[in-house]
C-alpha cells in the first residue's frame, strides 16, 4: 500500500446531489477528518448540505484550502459534464483536485488542459497499485475482523472506523484497512478494492491486510454487498482475500430495496448472517459472525433502541448503532474481541 501525500485542508464539492448516500464520501472525511474540512460548495440549494460553511472557492483559498475534494460518490463513480466548469475554476483559482471517482481527472481534456496550464495537481484515489497477486487463500498469522452489509452506503465504513478506535482504545494493536475511497482519503493508505481486475481482488486483500502479530487486529473496511446483483463480485473477493476471523453485519433500519434497485428487496438479517458465514468458511472454517451494526440515523431514539433490542433479542448477538449508543456498542467490541467458542 502507498501512502497518500493529498493537499489539505480541502473544500468539499457536492455538486447538484441530493440523495445523502450519495454523498457519502464528503460525509466521510466530515464525520471523521473535520480537521481537514474548510467548508462545501453545492451547486444548488437542493444538493446534500453538510451543515459545514458555504464557500465559493476564492473564499475557500482564502481561508486555506489547498485542495477541492469531490465529495459526491455516484452509481457508477462518473464525473457529471455539469461539474467540468466549476473543477476547471478550482483549478485556476489555486486548488489541487482529487477524486476518488471512477472517471480519471487527467482523461478530461478541459480539467488536464487546466491542469498543465495552472501548475496544480490532480490525484485520483481510486487507483489501486501495480502489480497485486491473485489471492492464495493460505493461512496467515494475526486477527482479522470485516463489516459486511445487507446493501452497499449503510455504514461499513463507519462501523469498521468505530470498531479500530475502540480497540485502540482498549489497548489492542489494531489498524483499519481501506478499501474504498472515502476510507483511503480518511486513512492516508488503502487500496480501492472496485477498482481492481476481477481476478486480482482476493489477492489485493490479502495484500491489505498481510501477516502479522499474533494478536494483531485489522479491521477492514468491506464493500458492496453479497446480496447487490452489481457488486456482489467485490464483496466475495474481499472476503475470500480478508480470510476474517469475525464478521459484523451492517444493516440500516427501515431500508427494504437495494439502493437504487427497487425491485431487489432487503434480505433478513439471518440469511445475510448464514450466507456470508458460509461463503467465509470455505477461507477460514473458525469465522465468526459477532455483532450486529445497525444503521439507526431515520429513527428516532425510542425507536432505535426497541429496534436494536428486538434485533438483539432475535439474533442472539449483540447489536448497536455504534454512533448513538456506547454502552451497546461495548458490548458489540467486547463480542468482536472474545475468544472463539472452541468444541
Amino acid at each position: 500500500m502507498n501512502q497518500l501525500e493529498l493537499p489539505q485542508p480541502y473544500l468539499l464539492f457536492i455538486g447538484d446531489v441530493t440523495e445523502p448516500r450519495f454523498a457519502k464520501t464528503a460525509m466521510g472525511l466530515r464525520d471523521w477528518a473535520p480537521e481537514r474540512c474548510v467548508g462545501q460548495m453545492r451547486l444548488s440549494e437542493d444538493a446534500v448540505s453538510l451543515g459545514l460553511p458555504e464557500l465559493s472557492l476564492a473564499e475557500a483559498h482564502r481561508r486555506g484550502a489547498r485542495a477541492l475534494v469531490i465529495g459526491a460518490a455516484p452509481v457508477g463513480g462518473a464525473i457529471a459534464p455539469n461539474w467540468i466548469p466549476h473543477l476547471v475554476e478550482a483549478l485556476e483559482e489555486g486548488l489541487d483536485l482529487i477524486s476518488g471517482m471512477h472517471t480519471r481527472l487527467m482523461a478530461i481534456p478541459a480539467i488536464a488542459s487546466a491542469a498543465a496550464r495552472t501548475g496544480r495537481r490532480l490525484h485520483d484515489v481510486r487507483t489501486p497499485p501495480d502489480g497485486l497477486p491473485t489471492g492464495n487463500g493460505r493461512k496467515r498469522a494475526g486477527m482479522r475482523l470485516l463489516t459486511v452489509g445487507t446493501d452497499c452506503a449503510l455504514g461499513k465504513k463507519y462501523t469498521a472506523l468505530s470498531l479500530a478506535r475502540a480497540f485502540r482504545e482498549r489497548g489492542v494493536d489494531a489498524d483499519f484497512r481501506a478499501t474504498g475511497q472515502t476510507g483511503i482519503m480518511i486513512a492516508g493508505a488503502g487500496i480501492p478494492l472496485d477498482s481492481v481486475v476481477s481476478d486480482f481482488v482476493a489477492g489485493a486483500a490479502e495484500t491489505l491486510s498481510p501477516a502479522n502479530r499474533p494478536d494483531h487486529w485489522d479491521v477492514i473496511e468491506g464493500q458492496g454487498s453479497l446480496f447487490h446483483p452489481a457488486y456482489a463480485g467485490v464483496s466475495l473477493g474481499l472476503l475470500h482475500g480478508s480470510q476474517p476471523d469475525v464478521l459484523v453485519l451492517c444493516h440500516e433500519s427501515g431500508r427494504t430495496h437495494v439502493l437504487g434497485l427497487p425491485e431487489y428487496h432487503i434480505v433478513s438479517l439471518e440469511e445475510a448472517i448464514e450466507v456470508n458465514l458460509l461463503l467465509a468458511r470455505r477461507v477460514n472454517p473458525a469465522v465468526r459472525c459477532a455483532a450486529v451494526s445497525l444503521n439507526t440515523s431515520m429513527l428516532s431514539e425510542p425507536a432505535a433502541r426497541a429496534e436494536v433490542g428486538r434485533m438483539r433479542d432475535e439474533l442472539g448477538i449483540p447489536c448497536a448503532d455504534p454512533l448513538r449508543m456506547p454502552e451497546e456498542f461495548a458490548q458489540m467490541v467486547d463480542a468482536c474481541l472474545a475468544a472463539p467458542r472452541t468444541g
